[in-house]
Order: C-alpha cells, then structure tokens, then sequence
C-alpha cells in the first residue's frame, strides 16, 4: 500500500489530491493547520473509499488519517514525517501543498505580508524537503511533489511575493530533482493555474488588506475565464507523477501560458502591464 502525506489536506488542492490518492488505495495522511477540518476530510474520504462504497483497487482499500500541523514549524514538520514512516515502515508520496495567497501591488504590502508567504510557502516547503527527503534516500525511492503556482513559471506582478515564493520553489524542485534522480527519488513541481479553491477567497488572510482584497475573482476572471476545479487538476497531478514529469502544468490554459512567458517574454511582459495599468485604473 502506498503511503503519502499531503499537506494542506483538508481543503482545496491537497484534499482533492488526497481523495485521488484514497481512491487509488492509498493509506494518506492529511496534515493540515486545522485539525477539525483534516479530521473531518479524513473521515469523509475513508468512508468513500471503504467497503461501503464498493470500491477496492489492487492495493485494498485506501485509507485517510488525519494530522494537526503547522508547516512553518519545522521541527514539527520533521516529526510528522519520521512517525509517519515509522508507523508504516515507509513513505512513498509526499506533496508539500499548504501554501497562501497574497496580492495587490507592492507598496501596498507590509513586512508582515512578506513573511508570512515567505514562511508558508516557501519555508513550508523547504520544511518538507528536509523532512521527507533524507527518509526516501535511505529506503531507496520515493516521490516529492512540491505545490508551487504558474506564478512560479510566468512572473505575474500584483502578487510578487507570492510570485517569488512559488518561483523558489520551482527552482528547489528542479535543483532537487537532478540530485535525487540517481539515487532513486523523485522531485517534481506542480505548477497549477487559477483553481476554484477556497484560497481565492482568502487572499491576505488575517493581514492588512490591498486593493485586490474584494476583487480577486474579478481580477481572475481577466485571466482565466474559465475555472479549473480542484478534481480535475488532482487527476492531472496524478498523470503527472505516474510520468515522472519535473513540472506539472494544468489546465491547458496554464500550459499556453508558460509556454508564451518562456518563449515569447515581450508578450508576457506587455499582458503583466496592461493588468497592472488597470489595477491602478480602477482599483481591480
């Protein structure tokens, strides 16, 4: 049975992940920095996938467990980890997904704004790097799978910590995966565009607000007219790590996308200015 922590679990992309993972047999547990809410996923997900449901894949039944955790500890993130791989003698699949949304323009970000996308999204991860790594090195295999953004492929302004978060973690994966690649483990990163999450609701949550505060779907919308659903990209994400594919991108939207920013930058540049001439317009 394949093991595998994701966190972020409880909502959003990661629950998403961790249903598809359930449904594949997978015993999973779902950390998350609110445990009622993880606890809850899990419960739901093992019922789904359990004998009650009819469903049993090769490997069984799968199973979720849920877990109280705070990325930005790392020695909370290291202890997850080790007791998982502990208690299961493995661990096989790790997906370093909580992660936050910050946006408006930058004089309108505090410190505060900064460290905190900082510390969730890309200390968070490097947490669990530090964490699953060494343990899939010395049980010969394993697979990483780091949530970064298309942010992270395109550069878009009106977010740029966030931008710069997911661009490191894009570069750690990339980094990372050359040197796991002969030694067994697996390193990729997952590059989604505009999901319908509830992260989108939640932009500079419990910070100061900007002016993109109450217009961010709005804003989106611009963008991406069409929203991906959490669902579909988990059956993306899956594809992706049975492929073994450094970067996941999805939808084909997002795909267009960096395809034009790495090919054509003039263009990406002059799509990056006109959205930020019209945030300033008008606000959003």
């Amino acid at each position: 049975m394949t093991v595998a922590i994701v966190t972020g679990g409880a909502s959003g992309i990661g629950r998403a992940i961790a249903a598809a993972l359930v449904e594949r047999g997978a015993r999973v547990v779902i950390a998350d920095l609110n445990l009622q809410a993880a606890e809850l996923a899990a419960k739901q997900l093992t019922e789904t996938a359990g004998p009650a449901a009819g469903r049993l894949t090769e490997a069984g039944h799968g199973r979720a467990d849920a877990a109280r955790l705070d990325v930005t500890d790392g020695a909370a993130v290291l202890a997850c980890y080790r007791a998982v791989a502990a208690e299961h003698g493995r661990l096989d699949l790790v997906f370093n997904n909580a992660g936050i949304a910050i946006g408006g323009v930058t004089e309108e970000f505090t410190l505060d704004h900064w460290d905190r996308v900082i510390d969730v999204n890309l200390r968070g991860v490097v947490h669990g790097v530090h964490a699953a790594y060494p343990i899939m090195l010395a049980q010969g295999g394993g697979h990483i799978v780091n949530t970064a953004s298309l942010a992270g492929l395109v550069q878009p302004a009106i977010m740029i910590p966030y931008t710069v978060t997911k661009s490191a973690v894009v570069a750690l994966s990339v980094a990372l995966r050359a040197e796991g690649a002969a030694r067994g483990v697996r390193v990729s990163a997952l590059c989604p565009g505009f999901v319908d999450t509830p992260l989108l609701d939640n932009v500079n949550a419990g910070l100061p607000p900007t002016g993109v505060n109450d217009k961010t779907r709005r804003v989106i919308g611009r963008l991406q007219p069409r929203m991906y659903t959490a669902d579909k990209l988990a059956v993306d994400v899956m594809r992706g790590v049975a492929r073994n594919k450094p970067i996941i991108v999805a939808p084909a939207s997002a795909r267009f996308a960096a395809l034009v920013a790495r090919y054509t930058p003039a263009i990406a540049q002059a799509v990056n200015r006109q959205q930020v001439r019209r945030y300033l317009r008008e606000g959003a």
